[in-house]
Formats: structure tokens, C-alpha cells, sequence
């Protein structure tokens, strides 16, 4: 809800007590934006809420609430319409005051949040020893956006990596190594991503099939967790070496995350199967040490354990996660802890969340929530692969973008016969590419595949990056034409609103706080992309030749009202594709 929906909401609750008495105090007066510009901006619908408790027509309650309605600095003469809806048009005075007072505001007058609080995004998390994958884009970009948001509310927020660098497969990796190429596990820097995923895929085969390997690889994984120097060596220089692949990826995607790995909870899980247990939750299940939950069946409709030790001794991924909600409650002192992974793992999230709830350890003030999204498809609407039948490397996809949008530029450029440096076509590139990458995923909703296809996601036409990118690169063009520094237009710069395009972008400015909002309470990025392509839609409808208005020709006060609206599009566009990780460019 915006600042002005919650004045008006608090005016119609002053308005209900006034009319029907102390009864209706913090009845809802259901107010929603109007659906429809000619009913105005607002309706509150509550007079057919009521028309039962109060035992009269909707209509006769709506004229009894609105001669006690007190909004005439907000709005026009409210209006009674079909059967007791009650509509609000907001004052062109009003707009006009709004956005003068936030246009020297950095925040665009959006307040941070009433309580802040420290809230965990646990994104990204790719394994040791594999190459990050198109399937990791989806989590790295949803988690950085969600997080960004919540900072921006104010939130104090520990953005998580919970890499896979624990476990078998460096038992597997590391024998193989042993065997083939010794010096990788004594020297940094021996290895590159590519080769270490080869070995790792022999190794894997090798495992698979050979009997007298599998000891021997299990043999390394009791060295690795009794912290055998030389095995201990060998596991710090393979994840150094997948580190550094990472960071090339974070960089490129501008992403900053903390690193906190499964073997950071290795020392852990002893104790979380030894609290179960005392708790009375633990069951012994063919020989593996498991809890049951309600609402979980396998494929026979049997019920379904959660295993947190292998009858080898050996613990599992629910038995990390356990460890970490529990360190994250206790440790970070965490009261929200979002999980952005795929779809596919929804019910183990469920699973895993239900047992440690049972077991006591997730107070009613923290609340666990599970984000999850769909699948990246080709265009084919199978899931994406290389034309090999490969998993599509994401340093390649994010290579591609650039080099594919330099292509564009280039085009674009020989056609306006303009001279550009080589400089700035590769910083172009660069941004322009990646982000049509980002703001592709993002402006869908995260809960649905999506197919994947550069040529919709590099057009600088419909709701794709490049058009954002463009419409900003517009508005600093208008300043460079006009020799104008938008930061010194001053305080003297008033908005005056007389155009029906200035009055529907001023409108639409000043529904950023909402947005926000909405994204910070559901985590569905894909909002705040609907909201940035409507504005910059609109912003060319009040600059279009024919039917908006003129900028730099037209007469004083217009032409630095209309400024001043070109520079608070500018600024919103900016701040909103930033809580998207998506950086402007002032030319193109």
C-alpha cells in the first residue's frame, strides 16, 4: 500500500467510526486502485461489505460514510457509482506537491521499513568441482534481486552461498587424482574449471563401476572429515580453483554473496541427530536413523522418512540443513530465511522445515519461507540444453549475450552514422547484454518455466531490458540536447500538471512505494518489472511527438515542470532496475 492509499484507508476508517459508531473501529474499507481511469483512481467497495451488519442498502451506507469523509485535500468530491462503490479521484494540487517533495530525495520518498529486521536469502549455491550452470543463473539473479529489495527496506540482510564442497564426490575426485594427475592436489592453479569437470565425470564412471574405487573413495571422505593434512590440502585447493570460476560469474552478474558452504556445518550434524533423538523424534529405519512427518508419502503411498544419518554413519543434505536453520536461528539471530532454489526441491524444503518446527527449534516469531521457480526451456519448450545435449554453461550463455548485442550496437550505430569508441561499444555490450539476461528471467513469474531466446530478450522492443535501458538513455539525452543539469534545476523547479500524459506518469511515479512493498512481502520480482515497463511505456506516451507534449520548446513554468518529471522517470527507473542488479547506461 502507498502513502497515499494509507491516508486515504485511515480517513475512511475515521470516517466508519463517525458514521456508524465505535463498532466499525479497524473495519477494512477495502480500498483498491481503480480498474478503470474513468471511475478515477480509487474505490472503496465496503458499503456492500456492511449492507448485511448494518441491515440497510449499500448505497444509503456509502452517502453516510462520505458526509463524514474527510479526503478534500487528497481528492475531488467523492462519487457514489452502481451499487455503493465509493470513487476517489486524486487532486491534480495534491499530485503536483507529492512529486515536488520527493524529487530532491534520493529514496523517491519511499520509507524504510516500520521494523526492520536481520533476514537470511540462502541463494545461488553451486557445487565444488562442476561449472555453475544455466539453472544456477535462475537462483543467483531471483535471490540478489529479493535481497537488494530488503536492503533497500532497511532489513539488515546476510545474503548466503550454501555451495556443495562437502561430501562423497571428494572422496571420488580426489582418489581419481591420486591415480591420474597428483600434482593437482599439491599445486594451485594446476587445474582449470573445464578440466577439474572432466576428471571429476571419470571419476564419477569410475565410481560407478568399480567396486575397489568406491572404497577407496570412501576411505579419502573418512581422511577429509578426520582433517588428514595432505587430504584436507587437496579439498582446500579444489574449491579454491571452483571459487575462482564462481567469482569470474558474480562479477560479470555484479552479485555479492558470502560463502558458508556445507562443511561449514559439518561440525554440526552430530549434534542435530543427537537433539533429535533426545526429543523422541528419531526412528531407526533399515538401519539409517530417520523422522517421520505427517503429509509425506513415497510413490507406493508408504510414509516417507527423513533421513538425517545413513546407515554407514554417513549424513545427508536434510542433515545440513537441519544444522544451518538451526545456526541461522541461534548464530545469525535470523527472523525471516528464504531459500531461493528450483521447484523440484519444494518438498524437501517442506520436509525438512516440518521436522525442525516439531522438534522445537523454529520459534513463532522466524518464518521460513521456500522461493522457488520453474525451469529455463529452449525454444523448442524442452528443458535448455547445448545442441550436444549438454547442460548449457552459464560463463558461455552470459559470453554469448554480450557478443550477440555488440552485434545489435554495431548495426545501429553504421545506420546513424554515428562514431563510437571501441570502449564504449564493449561497456555497452557488456551491461546491455547481461542485463537482457537478468530482467528476461526476472520480469517472469519465478513460480513458471520460461523459454529462453535472445532474440526477444536483446530487442529494444516490449518489456525487455534494452527498451528500460533505452527510455533512460532518452530522458539523459534530453538533458545533453538542452544543456540542462537535471541536479540543478533547484528548488524553485515545480511540478504543474496540465496534460493527460503528465497526469497518468504522475500517477504511475508515485507507485513505486506499493510495488516495493508488494515485492518485499512475496518475493515475486517479477512485479517490479510489470511496474518499470508500464512507466516507461508511459513516459512515451507524454513524450510522443503527436499525442504527448513538447520538453525543451515549450513556454516556462511548463518546460521545467515537464523537466522535472523527465528526471523523477529517470531516477525511478534507475533505482528500480538497481533492486533488479541491473545497472543504466546514459548513452547507447
Amino acid at each position: 500500500m502507498n502513502a497515499t492509499q494509507e491516508q486515504l484507508k485511515l480517513k475512511f476508517e475515521q470516517a466508519l467510526v463517525a458514521a456508524f459508531g465505535p463498532d466499525l473501529a479497524g473495519v477494512d474499507p477495502i480500498l483498491v486502485a481503480a480498474s478503470n481511469p474513468k471511475f478515477g483512481d480509487y474505490q472503496a467497495n465496503v458499503a456492500l461489505s456492511l449492507s448485511k451488519k448494518l441491515g440497510k442498502q449499500p448505497r444509503a451506507i456509502a452517502s453516510t460514510i462520505v458526509e463524514k469523509l474527510d479526503v478534500s485535500e487528497i481528492c475531488e468530491p467523492p462519487e457514489i457509482a452502481g451499487p455503493g462503490f465509493i470513487n476517489l479521484k486524486l487532486k491534480t494540487a495534491y499530485l503536483e506537491a507529492q512529486l515536488n517533495a520527493i524529487q530532491a530525495d534520493p529514496r523517491l520518498g519511499i520509507p524504510t521499513a516500520k521494523t526492520p529486521q536481520r533476514e537470511i536469502v540462502d541463494f545461488s549455491s553451486p557445487n565444488i568441482a562442476k561449472e555453475m550452470h544455466v539453472g544456477h543463473l535462475r537462483s543467483t539473479i531471483i535471490g540478489d534481486s529479493i535481497a537488494r529489495v530488503l536492503e533497500f527496506q532497511g532489513h539488515d540482510v546476510l545474503r548466503l552461498n550454501h555451495v556443495g564442497d562437502w561430501g562423497t564426490q571428494f572422496g571420488m575426485l580426489i582418489a581419481y587424482l591420486r591415480e591420474v594427475y597428483p600434482e593437482a592436489l599439491t599445486t594451485a592453479n594446476a587445474l582449470d574449471i573445464g578440466d577439474l569437470v572432466t576428471f571429476y565425470r571419470k571419476a564419477k564412471l569410475r565410481f560407478d563401476a568399480d567396486e575397489a574405487f568406491q572404497e577407496t573413495a570412501r576411505q579419502e571422505v573418512v581422511k577429509l572429515q578426520a582433517g588428514a593434512e595432505d587430504t584436507l590440502h587437496a579439498w582446500k585447493l579444489l574449491c579454491e580453483q571452483s571459487r575462482r570460476e564462481f567469482q569470474v560469474i558474480y562479477d560479470l552478474l555484479n552479485v555479492s554473496v558470502i560463502e558458508r558452504g556445507e562443511s561449514f556445518y559439518n561440525p554440526l550434524l552430530a549434534g542435530v541427530v543427537e537433539d533429535l533423538e533426545k526429543s523422541g523424534l528419531l526412528v531407526e529405519n533399515q538401519g539409517a536413523k530417520c523422522v517421520f512427518v505427517e503429509g509425506f508419502t513415497n510413490r507406493e503411498g508408504e510414509p516417507l522418512p527423513l533421513i538425517v544419518q545413513k546407515s554407514d554413519g554417513g549424513y545427508n543434505y536434510a542433515t545440513t540443513d537441519l544444522a544451518a536453520l538451526r545456526y541461522r536461528i541461534q548464530q545469525d539471530e535470523a527472523k525471516r530465511i528464504i531459500y531461493v532454489t528450483d521447484a523440484g526441491q519444494a518438498n524437501h524444503f517442506a520436509q525438512f522445515i516440518k521436522v525442525a518446527r516439531k522438534a522445537g527449534w523454529v520459534p513463532d516469531d522466524v518464518e521460513l519461507v521456500h522461493v522457488p521457480f520453474g525451469l529455463v526451456l529452449g525454444e523448442d519448450g524442452k528443458k535448455f540444453k547445448t545442441r550436444s545435449g549438454d547442460t548449457v554453461r552459464l560463463r558461455d550463455l552470459l559470453d554469448e549475450a554480450i557478443v550477440r548485442f555488440h552485434e545489435l550496437l554495431e548495426t545501429k550505430i553504421q545506420e546513424e552514422g554515428r562514431n563510437e569508441t571501441e570502449e564504449f561499444k564493449a561497456h555497452v555490450a557488456r551491461v546491455a547484454g547481461i542485463s537482457a539476461v537478468k530482467y528476461a528471467d526476472l520480469s517472469q513469474n519465478r513460480t513458471s518455466n520460461y523459454i529462453f531466446s535472445f532474440d526477444k530478450m536483446l530487442s529494444d522492443k516490449g518489456n525487455t531490458a534494452p527498451y528500460m535501458l533505452y527510455v533512460y538513455a532518452r530522458i539523459q539525452g534530453i538533458s545533453r540536447k538542452g544543456g540542462i543539469n537535471f541536479e540543478e534545476l533547484g528548488d524553485n523547479a515545480k511540478v504543474v500538471l496540465q496534460h493527460e500524459t503528465e497526469l497518468a506518469l504522475a500517477k504511475y511515479l508515485l507507485q513505486l512505494d506499493e510495488v516495493i512493498n508488494t515485492v518485499e512481502q512475496d518475493l515475486l520480482p517479477h512485479r517490479l518489472c510489470e511496474y518499470l515497463y508500464e512507466l516507461s511505456k508511459k513516459f512515451n506516451q507524454f513524450y510522443d511527438r503527436d499525442r504527448g507534449v513538447q520538453v525543451l520548446s515549450a513556454e516556462e513554468p511548463l518546460r521545467t515542470s515537464r523537466l522535472v518529471l523527465c528526471d523523477l522517470t529517470a531516477k525511478t527507473l534507475k533505482l528500480g532496475l538497481s533492486l533488479l542488479g541491473i545497472q543504466v547506461l546514459e548513452r547507447m
